[in-house]
């Protein structure tokens, strides 16, 4: 089946043609109430429209299992012109326009358009829409475009008992036919047609009012025991608070709910009014505060999409950084601003960036200000430069232009085009403008180029130990030789009685190869030098020998947390980049660790160790460095504090490290209740930590997992049991979760999502090494077959993660076919690269050996 994909040429001739002025939509959903379910509901659509040519022809985008009819100004469309591929034609349009259609459109279990969901533990059934980037015509017949903007009106029969939730919170209820409801929902504001929302079911609800807005959070009914709305509506309202004074813009909406959703594909989606959330972030076990941060970062995420993203929406996908960079920039600034986690940048510059630097390296590195082709091409843009890159850059313009200059050019913006759609150069406007500077040059240095420069300190000492001279020295890799200018700050660090301390910071400009710092002349030698010392700028960093050193031995002394977090990112690069062997690395992090304060910190840290172990190291060391990990982690699981984040922590690394016997005994003894430690629960998510390290070595089979399964007959249970049958190290196992990965088309998006997920695992890789050519014989096939979302999860989890040329080998050669779609290329490319830089890192630890 052709899948829709609109092209930026065929939107923005369809935009040049119309005006859309409303959408009325009448969706019947009671038939999928019943516990058997159907597999379509009833949607008819009125649009009204204007052509600015009279006469011209168009079409409307639909995804339907049948288009039963069409009128366009009372006349009978033929439908049998309907295909999913191209949508439905329009011919002949009057300057004036009323298109009624109505489908029989069909659920999803993808987690695109309208998805349904039955809920294995209380046997009920929940809806809740998803329409980023180009997915609303899977509900309703829609010019799916975001600049094609409109007011909708919403009306839904549905079964009497359920929620039924939209955009607005004005509605009229009536009695429908055979028990059901009929709700009627005020007419929205101009908003573009992805975030458009439906939510309904038997949720549970709960509701407050803060400066005159109404708040609710809903949740399925068999997770309401485990909600806090407390601290979530707590978070919401400093986000209000927060948002209306530096914005000054009143929230554009009429209420705000917030909405957990089962099989969510997404961690949240900004729907005007209507935010849904994955429902992970409802905790149904003891979870670390380092969770609880990034949900509120999520929750002050989507908040601040209301205005970037919902008032003002970008005209075109490559602007699609109008609406991610500024969330998370603003909400990283509200979250460390108006909430308790006043650590948010040492968050951000640990996890943020660090996933931007890794993107921004791949071969498919992109300008911030994408060239979006078509909506295939945007599907897999929703990347770690969108997001994180764009928020690093405009946190470093913030630096360089001042930041009440750069809010006063966005409360211009918000006023110069309120409910309106946006390009680059309509924000650069404003932003000149309040800040008196020509942003030209930064833009076209910063959002119009890709790849991340590295910064090394250069300097050489007299003989009183004192610096000679003092130099930044700034490389750009060869495809992307753009050298950028950099407002960042040189913070030199001495040991003393209260540690490792910042002594003197330097704050100036860099640009080109070399840029002298002759500030620091005569100054004494610092024990550590950290270059873009307060992360002001979007650049990789390297230490000099000195402060490697340093490190090595007094990295814990650095009392601060972002110093500290620079450190290991520069570090981390480094091992990335082979110039520090992964042995390094891991003897880095188990010497300083315990020292760290922010667990959001240490939970990076201790994946990093994991995936430096699983493709750096040396593999005839590795096994040396799992049982470093496994063993450092029972002993600080033993000595660490009881009901504290880091035994929970711990607790998690030790089960995902543990390979021998005796590390099989602990965890079997942790499960069965033989061995306890003062304060760790022992949940269900524990539970399923510990038994999924005991399967993966072999060291629990099906039995063990049934009887898990049985235990926890939860939604979450069903995915956590996919999980941990993938992860048996047996040729049957890996043959039927292949096989069902690739051709089981009945599989839900999460459950699907958690099986592929544990198909590979650095203990297996002599028994999974086989599937190199298996992946690149079938990925096509799944990629036709499957929609987006899926497709894109299963080749970025199945991607051989095998450290061999052989690996490289096989990507080249399906590469070597041009056949293949763009998007699936990307991904495969991505993968290709990630196998060559583990080789290079390889080579680099052996020599260390």
């Amino acid at each position: 089946m052709a899948v829709p994909n609109l092209t930026r040429d065929e939107a923005a001739a369809r935009a040049q043609l119309l005006a859309v002025h409303s959408y009325d939509l009448q969706l019947d959903v009671t038939d999928g109430a019943g516990r058997a379910g159907v597999d379509t509901f009833r949607s008819t659509t009125t649009v009204q429209f204007q052509a600015r040519t009279p006469g011209a022809d168009t079409f409307i985008d639909l995804v339907a299992d049948r288009v039963l009819s069409a009128t366009l100004n009372g006349r009978e469309l033929d439908v049998g012109t309907y295909t999913e591929e191209h949508g439905l034609p329009l011919p002949g349009l009057a300057d004036l326009n009323e298109l009624v259609v109505t489908a029989d459109c069909r659920y999803s279990r993808t987690g695109e358009g309208l998805h349904r969901f039955h809920d294995p533990e209380d046997d009920q059934v929940y809806l809740y829409s998803h329409f980023e980037p180009a997915e609303a015509k899977r509900m309703f017949a829609c010019f799916d475009q975001p600049d094609l903007k409109a007011v909708f009106t919403v009306h839904v029969t549905a079964p009497f008992d359920w929620q039924v939730v939209s955009n607005t919170g004005g509605r009229t209820i009536e009695a429908g036919t055979a028990g059901a409801q009929l709700v009627h929902f005020e007419p929205t504001k101009r908003i573009s047609t992805y975030l458009v929302a439906l939510v309904a079911g038997p949720y549970a609800k709960v509701t407050d009012l803060h400066d005159g807005i109404p708040l609710g959070i809903y949740c399925r009914a068999s997770l309401a025991q485990h909600l806090d709305p407390e601290e979530i509506f707590a978070v919401t309202k400093q986000g209000f608070d927060f948002y209306h004074r530096v914005f000054e813009y009143p929230y554009p909406f009429d209420k705000y709910d917030q909405l957990f959703v089962p099989e969510f594909n997404a961690g949240a989606m900004e729907n005007a009014g209507a935010v849904t959330f994955l429902e992970d972030y409802v905790f149904r076990s003891r979870s670390s505060r380092a969770r609880y941060e990034r949900r509120a970062e999520t929750i002050l995420h989507e908040l601040a999409h209301m205005w970037f993203g919902d008032l003002v929406t970008m005209r075109w996908w490559d602007d699609l950084w109008l609406n991610e960079s500024f969330a998370t920039y603003i909400s990283t600034l509200c979250q460390a601003e108006a909430t308790e986690y006043t650590t948010a940048w040492t968050t951000f510059a640990n996890t943020e960036k660090s996933w931007a630097y890794a993107q921004d390296q791949l071969p498919s590195t992109h300008p911030i200000a994408a060239d979006m082709v078509d909506v295939a091409a945007v599907e897999v843009n929703f990347d770690g430069i969108t997001y994180a890159k764009g928020a690093s850059v405009l946190k470093q313009l913030v630096a360089y232009v001042g930041r009440e200059e750069f809010l006063a050019g966005v409360r211009r913006y918000f006023r110069k085009h309120e409910y309106g759609n946006t390009t680059l150069a309509d924000l650069l406007g404003p932003l000149s403008e309040s800040t008196g500077r020509d942003l030209s040059e930064w833009s076209a240095q910063w959002l119009q180029t890709s790849q991340v420069n590295t910064l090394r300190p250069v300097s050489t000492l007299d003989d009183d130990g004192r610096y000679r001279s003092f130099a930044i020295e700034q490389t750009a890799v060869p495809a992307h030789p753009v050298l950028r200018a950099h407002r960042l700050a040189v913070g030199l660090y001495t040991s003393g009685p209260d540690g490792l301390t910042r002594t003197h910071r330097v704050e100036l400009d860099v640009s080109g190869e070399r840029t002298e710092v002759p500030e620091l002349a005569g100054h004494p030698a610092a024990d550590l030098v950290l270059v873009n010392d307060d992360d002001l700028t979007y650049a990789k960093l390297r230490l000099d020998e000195r402060s490697l050193a340093t490190l090595r031995a007094r990295i814990g002394e650095i009392p601060d947390s972002l110093p500290r977090a620079l450190c290991w990112s520069a570090a981390w690069d480094m091992t990335r980049d082979g110039e520090l062997p992964a042995r390094d690395w891991v003897q880095l992090v188990l010497a300083g660790i315990d020292a760290e304060s922010e667990v959001s910190v240490v939970q990076s840290l201790l994946a990093r160790v994991q995936s430096a172990l699983s493709s750096y190291a040396d593999p005839a060391w590795a096994p040396t460095g799992w049982t470093m990990l496994a063993d450092k982690a029972l002993a600080a699981l033993r000595a660490a504090e009881p009901g504290t984040d880091t035994q929970l922590q711990w607790s998690r690394t030790f089960a995902g490290a543990a390979r021998t016997a005796e590390h099989a005994d602990v965890l079997r003894g942790l499960l069965d209740g033989s061995t306890e430690l003062p304060g760790l629960t022992v949940d269900a998510d524990a539970r399923w930590a510990f038994l999924q390290g005991l399967v993966a070595i072999g060291e629990a089979g099906d039995a063990e997992i049934d009887a898990e399964a049985a235990r926890d007959a939860t939604a979450t249970g069903v995915r956590r049991t996919a999980t941990s049958r993938a992860l048996r190290p047996t040729a049957e196992s890996k043959a039927d979760t292949w096989q069902r990965a690739f051709h089981d088309e009945s599989i839900a998006n999460s459950t699907h999502e958690a099986m592929v997920a544990g198909f590979w695992h650095p203990a297996q890789r002599e028994l999974t090494a086989s599937y190199v050519d298996r992946f690149f014989a079938d990925v096509r096939p799944l990629w036709d077959r499957r929609p987006g979302e899926i497709a894109k999860n299963a080749v970025q989890y199945l991607f051989p993660p095998v450290v061999d040329p052989h690996t490289v080998d096989a990507a080249d050669a399906w590469l070597a076919d041009p056949s293949h779609p763009a998007p699936l290329r990307r991904l495969v490319s991505e993968g290709r690269d990630g196998i060559l830089r583990s080789l290079f890192a390889r080579r680099r630890d052996a020599a260390a050996g």
